[in-house]
């Protein structure tokens, strides 16, 4: 077997593997779906309780991703939801502007877990 053939058995034996990979995204899109279905329970305070809990775990989540892949701006977002939907200590927020705050958090934990990247480790195509 000449050296050609080997180059060519090794490329195809080996899978491709991704440069980057996203860790924050199934995190961030969990908490868009807690938040946009906590829309539902905005009237329901002891219901409305566990959406809290779950969006901020979520976003605390999502912040130690942002802080792994060095993305600071991701942090401050993610740590104005921990705040804003912190079960221990409510801030009593309701009203249009808190339905709207919903659906800006939910595009912020689809955004961070987009756009937060980590460098693969693995990654077997690097040169």
């Amino acid at each position: 077997m000449n050296s050609i053939s080997r180059i060519t058995l090794d490329t195809m034996t080996s899978y491709p593997t991704p440069a980057f990979t996203r860790p924050a995204l199934a995190p961030g899109l969990l908490g868009a779906i807690v938040l946009m279905a906590g829309l539902a329970l905005l009237d329901n305070a002891s219901g409305y309780f566990w959406i809290k809990t779950v969006a901020a775990v979520l976003a605390a989540i999502v912040a130690v991703f942002a802080w792994q892949a060095k993305q600071p701006w991701w942090i401050i977002a993610m740590a104005a939801i921990v705040v804003l939907w912190n079960p221990v200590w409510p801030l009593d927020l309701h009203g249009q502007w808190w339905v709207a705050g919903q659906f800006v958090a939910a595009m912020a934990f689809v955004l961070a877990g987009v756009l937060i990247k980590v460098r693969n480790p693995e990654d077997r195509n690097r040169r």
